[in-house]
């Protein structure tokens, strides 16, 4: 059975597939309605908005992105913006420089081999600048309802933590939870999964009393006080 050592050096072993299944039923009766918190309202402004939240917050791309929208929300109109003009409207969150090019550079290339739709398979969103595995699988999921899992910090952290899927690497987790999260809630977990990371199961002091599956995490140093 995979186990991973936790800071108090006691193992945390991976959950059997019932354990990750009533998991999962939890968080979902938990936050039914659970979606990303980036603003968007095509799969063009989704996909940007994606690449921008890299290293950022949500509500920081979010602030850039509402004046930015209503300039440049085709890439058509962000090709025409151009990157100092992008450069004004995101200045505020991290890599900037470097995101305005790639903004612009993806944009560009929509217009070039997709006539400026966004595509929906995943070897052409990693060929455009700025978009890795991460930023395709979101983009698959909310924009194209594919059952994929895109693995961040907080997920990565999650799954590790309480079992539901232990790997060294952010593929290796993303795997292990395609794998054996059942099919019928893979989708949505996406949401369900960032959110609790996000907010509840946190990177220095999880709010283990705020968790509606403590009983089935198989973290071994629970915080059940506040």
């Amino acid at each position: 059975m995979a186990s991973k050592s936790v800071a108090s050096g006691k193992k945390v072993t991976a959950m059997s597939l019932a354990e990750v299944r009533e998991f999962i039923e939890l968080l979902a009766k938990e936050n039914p309605n659970a979606q990303s918190e980036l603003i968007y309202t095509t799969p063009y402004t989704l996909l940007v908005a994606v690449v921008l939240s890299a290293q950022a917050t949500d509500a920081s791309v979010n602030k850039a992105t509402e004046k930015l929208f209503e300039i440049a929300s085709t890439p058509q109109a962000m090709v025409a913006l151009g990157e100092d003009g992008v450069a004004q409207y995101i200045n505020s969150i991290g890599l900037w420089r470097a995101k305005s090019r790639n903004v612009v550079a993806l944009s560009a290339q929509l217009i070039e081999l997709y006539k400026g739709e966004v595509p929906g398979k995943r070897e052409a969103l990693e060929a455009l600048p700025g978009v890795g595995r991460k930023t395709a699988n979101v983009v698959l999921n909310i924009a194209f309802n594919q059952s994929t899992m895109a693995v961040d910090t907080h997920i990565f952290r999650l799954g590790n933590r309480t079992g539901l899927a232990i790997g060294k690497d952010v593929l290796a987790v993303e795997k292990a939870l395609v794998r054996r999260i059942p099919k019928d809630l893979l989708r949505d977990s996406h949401h369900w999964l960032i959110l609790h990371g996000r907010y509840i199961c946190k990177a220095r002091k999880p709010e283990c009393w705020r968790c509606p599956a403590p009983k089935i995490c198989h973290y071994p140093d629970k915080i059940l006080t506040p």
